[in-house]
């Protein structure tokens, strides 16, 4: 894949050009909205089937702030920790060597692309090193979380408004997608308010339609949090609620949904329910495909699931649970699942964990070598094989 860092975005505020450009009714970008052209949309679509295909390949999340990062790195020291404190450049350099170890080796069977931060991206410049390899870049839009005035205890997450330089700066840098985390709260009874949804979905679509507008593909991202007590059934109800509002206001925005990927939750109950510990990932699996057929449009590319929160075994889990539904159809169910789009990963700790302990201590081919068979492990469950 060619980066070109001295070519700009495909979209400015200057009036576009009509999207015909000679392309026939046949041609799958014909009934595009005005401000897209058939050049950039082409490359939205090539680049989020990329993504998400040959079935089974996934994202790798390393998008954590330089302050998370560094948390992580501290814990998987140990309780023995490292016996020396370092200074900010050591810390810094750290993160540099950490990030460069695994991108010079990840295993382009099974994955497909990188989530960056903005350190990573710009600081860092280490996007032509997965580019080298073939595997696509891309970076984290949004920035920090606010109070929702009506409902206190709800984020709503910021950083629309320099989105749009932010976002050319970065596709300069080598990105060619972009993500946007939206968390949504979810409890039994009062948790999310209608505001606190259509907020986040407002974001979301904006952020979509800007991140088009640089000529990056979005991935959306409802993190519908299970630290309550919210039941199976009510995290479905939150779910379809969400997911619905986002594709609506994606529809106002006039964003390109075969250029763009969702990076949902999965469907479970809550750690606080008493149902939590016994409820199947087979319930898991079949919840969430239901939640993905009621609410997704047809003509998303591609569904890259979250692990925040979960442990390792869990999200492979539940990854396996909903591809073997999709797999083996309910033959006595209403909804039809094949429709649904090539359901992947986009993990971080997920895919990094047992990688960074020996990384940690100095055991650079140990940490190559667990990152591979985990993303391996993630490969098979997206595409509902035994792992």
């Amino acid at each position: 894949m060619s980066l070109n860092t001295t070519s700009t975005p495909g979209y400015t505020f200057a009036a576009s050009a009509p999207p015909s450009n000679g392309a026939s009714d046949a041609d799958p970008v014909s009934f595009l909205y005005p401000h897209h052209s058939a050049e950039v949309a082409k490359t939205l679509i090539a680049t989020a089937q990329a993504l998400v295909n040959p079935r089974g390949k996934g994202i790798y999340a390393t998008d954590e702030t330089p302050e998370g990062i560094e948390a992580r790195l501290v814990a998987a020291h140990g309780q023995e920790g490292t016996g020396k404190t370092l200074s900010d450049a050591e810390k810094r350099e750290q993160r540099r060597r950490w990030r460069e170890c695994l991108y010079e080796s990840l295993p382009t069977d099974y994955i497909s692309g990188v989530i960056l931060y903005s350190e990573t991206l710009i600081d860092f410049q280490l996007a032509p090193v997965l580019a080298a390899r073939g595997i696509i870049p891309g970076v984290r839009a949004d920035t920090d979380a606010h109070p929702l005035p009506i409902s206190p205890n709800e984020p709503a997450t910021q950083g629309l408004d320099d989105l749009l330089p932010r976002l050319q700066a970065a596709r300069a840098a080598g990105a060619r997608f972009t993500k946007w985390r939206a968390p949504i709260l979810c409890n039994s009874s009062t948790l999310p308010t209608q505001a606190g949804l259509e907020v986040q979905a407002e974001s979301l679509a904006r952020f979509a339609a800007i991140s088009q507008q640089a000529g990056l593909v979005p991935i959306v991202e409802p993190d519908v949090d299970f630290a309550e007590d919210a039941d199976l059934k009510r995290s479905v109800e939150v779910h379809v609620k969400i997911v619905s509002l986002i594709y609506a206001r994606c529809a106002a925005y006039g964003v390109l949904l075969e250029g763009s990927l969702i990076k949902p939750s999965f469907a479970q109950p809550g750690q606080k329910h008493p149902s939590r510990a016994t409820t199947s990932a087979e319930q898991i699996g079949l919840a969430t495909a239901t939640v993905l057929a009621r609410s997704v449009p047809i003509s998303v590319a591609g569904i890259v699931f979250l692990s925040g929160g979960l442990s390792d075994s869990d999200a492979i889990k539940y990854l396996n649970a909903v591809n073997t539904v999709v797999n083996s159809p309910k033959t006595d169910y209403p909804l039809c699942f094949s429709r649904l789009p090539p359901l992947t990963f986009s993990f971080g700790r997920g895919l990094q964990g047992d990688a960074m302990q020996k990384w940690v201590k100095g055991d650079e081919t140990g940490a190559k070598k667990a990152f591979e068979d985990r993303a391996k492990a993630c490969y098979k469950a997206a595409r509902g094989e035994s792992v």
